[in-house]
Order: C-alpha cells, then structure tokens, then sequence
C-alpha cells in the first residue's frame, strides 16, 4: 500500500506539478523561480517533442545557464544536454560567460563540472574568474577556479600553468586575458618571475605586449601591478607620445638609484612636470626635504576629514606626519607640484566654477585631470560623466582616461553641500579607485561657499590633506 501511494504522488507530479499541469513546456523553462522538479520535467518533455537539436530548445537551455532565477539542478540538467549535443559550442559559451558569473553557488558547481570532465579547454576561462577579487574568498586556495585546476593540472603546476598561458597567448585580441594573468600571477606573489621574464630573452619579437613592458623596464625601471599601468604604458609606448617618454627618460636619469628605484607609472608625469618648472638643484633634492617644505606649508591649515565610508573615522589618518614613513619621492614631489598648481590665481577660479557646477547637478560628481598644456602650463581638463547614478559618485569616462596618461592628476569634488567638511576625504570607492588605477588623485570638498578642502591621495589608503584653499 505504501509503495503504490509512494507512484502516485510521483506520477501526480509528473503530470501536474506544483498544482498546474504543462501544458507548454518553452513556456515553463522561461519562468524563472519555479522549483527544479518543475523545470526538469518540462526539459524531458522537450527532449520527447523536439529532441535537444531543435535550435529554439538549445536557446532556452543556454538562457537558463546564465540568467537569474533557475535553480542549480536544473541548470546543471541543462548543462548536461547542452555538452551532449553539441560540445564544442558549449565550451565556448561558458569560455565567455565563466569569467562574468557572478552567481557564487552556480560559479562553484560549474568549476567542479569542468574538473571532472576533464575539460582542459577551459583553463584559460578558469584562469580568467579567478583573476577577478571576490570578498567572499579571502584565501585563494578557497576559490573554485583553483581547486577545478588542482584536479586538470595538479597543485604544484597551477603557477607555471598560468605563466605559461601569459606568455604564449601572443594574439592581440587576448590582451585582456594575457591582463587578467598579470594581475593574478602579482596576487600570487609572482612578481619576481614577471621581472625575469621582462628580464630575459625569451620575449617573442612579435609579442608587442610583453616587449612594451620590457621597453618601460628598460627605460624607467617600471614593472606594472595593475591593469591601468599596462594601459598606460602601452599607450605611452605608441609613436605619437615618443617626444613625452623620451622626456620621461630624460628626467629619471638625473635621479639617484635609490629614487628610482621607486618610481611608478603615476610618477611620470609628475617627474615630467618637474623637470619643466625645475629651478636649479630641484631634481636633487631628497624626499626628506620636499616633505620639510611642505609640512611648513600646510602646518598652519585646519583639518577636514572624510566621516563615513572611508574606513577608520580617525583625522589622524589623513595627516601629512601619518603617512611620512611611507611617502616616496613620486609622493613628495606630486603634492609640491599639487600645492604650486593651486597658487595659481587661473587655476583655483576655474576649480570653483567647476565645483559650483557640480553643487547644482545633484545627479553625479563632476571630476577630470589636471595637466600640463603644450606650454607647460597647468591646466584643469573636465569630464563629466557619461553615466549618472547619484551626487556622491563619479564615474571616470574612457575620454578622461585617455587625457590622463601625461596628466597630473585625476581629480573630484565633494560638492553635495556648501559645508560639507564631513566629506572631506575619499571615500573607500575613491580609494578602490586609486588602488585600481593606481594614479596620483585630488578630492576638493565644500566646507563653505567660499572654500575647498584638498585632499592628495593614492593607492594603499595613502590620504593627506594638504589644506584649503579659497575662491579669491
């Protein structure tokens, strides 16, 4: 008796499930957040009707792999039918989409799939999301793309695999790719493998990548960390900037071991500028010496500083004497070279008319680059952004990154209020900012009509607020 009331609660299911029978079943596999039994039944009765070639059921197994709302049974279910008719195809698909999943549950499941079908055609897409941070997993053994390429590489092969997939993916359109292996083999702690690799032979004279980070070695005693560096010096590295990098040259030479050894991509420009505005003696003076000045500059200038979102609420934190163990001479020099450009009668009245903008416009944060025009001037170049969210975020536009590479700095204003002093400061997106793009940065904030804090910060929550200065 209990086994035939056991087949007719399975068979009622089958027929009617969750109450209502199916009756068309492409309808079912796109309603999202129903039960898998549900979506399962409604793909077996598909693979009867139209059979799993049919291209409008491949497209609705495909959709239910990457859209929200499905189950992870039911779209492993999906999985299986999609790889059984048509492999190849599915291994480009989720090549492109792995890197892009954001659903945490459905991104583990998929990388254990991977590893035990032995999908070494994957690597690359493995490689690829494991590069991206995630909050969620603090330690790297703990991420799912690595524990699916201890099972298809084995443990003590990762590393060489992913260094081995960088230097052999010489195609210009997997630039992003050859990116994401740079950033990942630095959080590996693998940087002194880069330099050897920027150091040796082994460089493939058509690989334009590598031989661009080789050339800024060679030239500057650069190495890039991050993704916008890479950018940034293969975009110096185009004929049309060779007067600027040529200059960069120029000016790192008269430097002392000790200074360059350093100096980073932000750091050029700074050094450019430097050299521009240098009076005798200027290029020799030690990080020590400019930090004396600048103290004695700013010692008398009240202090504002950034309240919420910031991280540690301590005013501390953005002092000059805070940070002074950790200030490089690019450091120095940069808030010199910030404080000389905010004496200059023409640069501070277009800040503030920039800002007065910006306290209008309650939709977005307005922001741009301070740079060098071909006179050597200071110049303030604006750029609003293209998309909006709300009036205490900016949204730093392609155009803006690409005026960026000889600027200054990047820059932005806390301008929601006229006394806004409580804002005084980046903000923790403002120093993921930085980190990110790892340039030197300027927030001005409001703390009266009539007056702008400014604050000088970079990557590795480095903030010092070099004062106010004033509209007239």
């Amino acid at each position: 008796m209990k086994q035939f009331t056991t087949m007719c609660i399975v068979l009622g299911m089958l027929l009617s499930c969750g109450g209502q029978t199916i009756k068309s079943p492409a309808s079912v596999l796109q309603e999202t957040g129903q039960p898998s039994f549900r979506h399962i039944t409604a793909m077996e009765m598909l693979d009867e009707q139209v059979g799993i070639a049919d291209a409008q059921y491949k497209v609705l197994l495909q959709r239910m792999l990457w859209s929200p709302g499905y189950t992870n049974d039911a779209r492993h279910e999906a999985l299986r039918r999609l790889y059984k008719a048509d492999k190849d195809e599915t291994i480009r698909n989720i090549r492109q989409q792995l890197p892009r999943l954001e659903n945490w549950t459905w991104l583990t499941a998929l990388c254990e799939w991977i590893a035990d079908e032995e999908i070494h055609e994957l690597e690359e897409a493995l490689i690829s999301s494991w590069s991206i941070p995630n909050a969620l997993f603090r330690v790297e053994v703990e991420r799912p793309e690595y524990l699916a390429l201890v099972k298809l590489v084995s443990e003590d092969e990762i590393l060489d695999t992913i260094f081995e997939s960088l230097v052999s993916s010489n195609k210009a359109w997997k630039q992003g790719y050859r990116t994401r292996c740079w950033e990942l083999l630095h959080r590996l702690a693998e940087r002194e493998r880069l330099v050897d690799l920027l150091s040796s032979e082994q460089i493939a004279s058509d690989d334009s990548f590598l031989l661009d980070l080789k050339k800024a070695m060679v030239d500057f005693g650069i190495v890039p960390h991050r993704r916008e560096e890479i950018l940034w010096i293969r975009e110096l590295a185009k004929p049309e900037y060779e007067d600027f990098w040529n200059e960069g040259i120029a000016t790192l030479q008269e430097l002392d071991n000790e200074r360059r050894s350093d100096i980073e991509m932000r750091d050029l420009p700074i050094a450019v500028s430097l050299r521009r505005h240098s009076e005798p003696g200027d290029l020799s003076r030690t990080t020590e010496e400019i930090i004396r000045e600048i103290s004695s500059k700013i010692r008398n200038q009240k202090h504002y500083y950034e309240q919420e979102g910031g991280g540690s609420f301590d005013a501390r934190n953005e002092l000059l004497a805070t940070h002074t163990h950790r200030l490089t001479w690019g450091d120095a020099i940069a808030m010199e070279i910030a404080l000389k450009a905010l004496e200059v009668p023409q640069v501070r009245s277009h800040i503030f008319e920039y800002a007065d903008r910006d306290y209008l416009d309650k939709t977005t944060e307005y922001g741009g680059v301070i740079a060098l025009d071909k006179k050597g001037r200071f110049e303030i170049l604006e750029f609003e952004p293209e998309i909006r969210h709300h009036d205490r975020r900016f949204n730093a536009s392609q155009d803006m990154f690409d005026a960026a590479y000889t600027a200054l700095f990047h820059f932005h204003f806390h301008a929601q209020e006229r006394r806004n002093g409580e804002h005084a400061g980046p903000g923790l997106g403002d120093k993921n900012y930085a980190t990110n793009t790892r340039a030197n940065c300027l927030v001005f904030t409001f703390v009266n009509k009539d007056s702008l804090n400014v604050d000088y910060y970079r990557h590795h929550d480095v903030v010092v607020d070099l004062g106010t200065i004033s509209r007239n």
